[in-house]
């Protein structure tokens, strides 16, 4: 089967790590280009490739501030990844509680001597 392109929806642009770290970046506030690059790492054409994907399926929004670029997260487009991923989060919960269970029974299944300091270590003080 093909591969989809990146630009075709929210969900293909976002499998690219350096588009989610972008994402992340811009969840605080608006930012230029330059200090995306700066803050990333990345080089400026890079970043440019990423931020045009980024907003052809709607994830970021820019807007001109005299003749810098300015772009920032748009929420509602991150909405259905939100909601998407929510769908798992009662499979991790379920899982971490059950970590957290085994790890209180196997404390309460420890013998006492292993659960008390040794009488002949002293402690320092």
């Amino acid at each position: 089967m093909a591969r989809a392109s990146s630009n075709s929806d929210a969900f293909n642009a976002v499998a690219e790590p350096s588009r989610r770290s972008i994402l992340v970046l811009l969840a605080g506030h608006e930012r230029p280009v330059a200090d995306i690059v700066a803050a990333l790492g990345l080089g400026q054409p890079s970043v440019s490739k990423h931020l045009r994907v980024l907003r052809e399926v709607g994830l970021v929004r820019m807007r001109c501030q005299g003749r810098q670029k300015l772009y920032r997260t748009n929420a509602e487009a991150i909405r259905p990844l939100h909601e998407w991923a929510g769908t798992f989060e009662r499979y991790w919960k379920h899982q971490l509680n059950r970590i957290k269970d085994r790890a209180e029974q196997a404390a309460r299944h420890m013998p006492a001597d292993l659960n008390s300091p040794d009488p002949n270590t002293k402690e320092k003080s």
